[in-house]
């Protein structure tokens, strides 16, 4: 072996190291992102035209719904925690509940140090102690350094790294209760003192920084859209979307609710009833509802007959999944490794999807996907959520169209389509489990 062939082996186990770490942490972070279906109906039954003034008028039960939704959505609180819990149970190995309890301690000091010293009262208000006062005799909270869910995110990375070095640690037979596990949220409460500090210092600029690469990116309008499709479905690939998805769906922009409260994300501004949000988003509908189960419909067709019914039943379960839920990955995958082609034609067409609709005005968004689920129950707070039917038409056509000319214009593997000797491969398989 040649120097420089020895010198290669190193940094290819670095670098696969480093992507592994990174898949893994994709993985975490869909932990958390799990529970926001739950926050999203609650959140979209406290509004008025569901259980409160306009709709069923049961004022007590909305109150309890948005309580309970909006604590859940709280970019202050709950969705920091959710991410900081979930990344430091996602990427400590062998995980139990006392690596929760350290992530959970570590971010409620993180966080009363940082409301320990909230930003000065804006220019023309009066600090009366406790908030702000202005010349209208309005009353309005102090503001503090918020790094929403990039702070949980790292607070939840900490947790992971100290819980992993320091959960077997023995300490003096005096000291002895706190040994082990319940020696990490101790070290954590400290930790979280320092990156809180740390916060309170750098995060200012750093926030600025990403507010203008927000509105940067809301300024392109539909082509923002559209790069984003195309880098959400080419990410998914190699399990590394959730990068992406986390700070655009949760961190990036912002609107102040008519309480005065403000929440960051295009999800959550969606849900908060934002009218200008959901760029991220509405462009998803089509492809997960309509597109994609074409697509299922053309591997279904393009299967050879012996196999067309065996394989129309799977496409039939995918197809649905995606269609109701918004769940792609089973179908996506079942032509991605066979046909990368077809796969970059979908990111590429996703992209088109969301330039496309947001061009035409539709507003829409989601809390788990884009399946029918989602659409159904946030067609309130849409803004013409009945385009997405007939845009969803025309790309399921054009899926259709792609997907069974290139499947059999190519003969491209796809499900039942295989050679007989794989099938027979695959038959002795099944007889051998």
């Amino acid at each position: 072996m040649s120097a420089s062939s020895a010198a290669e082996v190193p940094r290819r186990q670095w670098w696969n190291g480093l992507f592994q770490g990174l898949q893994k942490m994709g993985r975490s972070l869909q932990l958390p992102i799990a529970v926001l279906p739950a926050a999203g109906i609650l959140n979209r039954l406290g509004q008025p035209d569901v259980f409160g003034k306009d709709g069923l008028d049961w004022s007590a039960v909305a109150k309890v719904m948005a309580g309970a939704g909006g604590a859940l959505l709280d970019a202050d609180l709950g969705l920091p925690l959710l991410f900081c819990v979930g990344v430091a149970i996602g990427m400590a190995k062998k995980a139990d509940g006392s690596t929760a309890l350290a992530a959970v301690a570590g971010f409620l000091v993180y966080r009363g140090v940082l409301h320990a010293f909230p930003k000065p009262c804006p220019s023309g208000t009066k600090d009366i102690g406790g908030g702000c006062l202005t010349p209208t005799d309005t009353f309005a909270g102090y503001a503090y350094q918020n790094p929403g869910v990039f702070g949980g995110i790292v607070m939840g990375l900490l947790a992971a790294w100290f819980w992993q070095r320091y959960h077997r640690v023995k300490l003096v037979d005096w000291l002895g209760f706190f040994n082990g596990r319940r020696l990490v949220p101790i070290i954590m409460s400290f930790v979280a003192i320092v990156f809180a500090a740390l916060c309170l210092w750098i995060w200012p600029p750093v926030g600025d920084a990403l507010e203008s690469f927000s509105d940067w990116l809301v300024g392109l309008g539909a082509w923002g859209a559209g790069i984003f499709g195309v880098a959400n479905r080419a990410l998914l690939v190699i399990g590394l979307h959730q990068f992406l998805n986390v700070p655009v769906w949760f961190q990036f922009g912002s609107y102040t609710k008519p309480d005065g409260a403000t929440v960051h994300g295009d999800i959550n501004m969606f849900l908060a009833g934002d009218p200008n949000a959901g760029l991220f988003l509405s462009g998803f509908f089509p492809i997960m509802m309509f597109a994609l189960p074409a697509a299922a419909l053309a591997i279904t067709h393009c299967a050879k007959p012996q196999r067309r019914k065996e394989v129309g039943g799977l496409m039939l379960s995918v197809g649905l999944t995606s269609f109701v839920t918004g769940i792609t990955e089973p179908l996506e995958y079942s032509f991605l490794f066979v046909a990368p082609a077809l796969y970059v034609v979908h990111a590429v067409l996703t992209g088109v999807s969301m330039a496309v609709t947001w061009a035409l005005g539709v507003h829409d968004g989601f809390s788990f996907s884009a399946g029918l689920i989602d659409y159904v129950i946030n067609w309130g707070l849409a803004t013409k959520p009945w385009l997405i039917i007939p845009i969803g038409l025309g790309f399921a056509v054009v899926y259709y169209a792609v997907f069974r000319f290139a499947i059999t214009r190519w003969d491209i593997p796809t499900p039942g389509r295989e050679s007989d000797e794989e099938i027979a491969a695959m038959q002795a398989e099944n007889t051998k489990a």
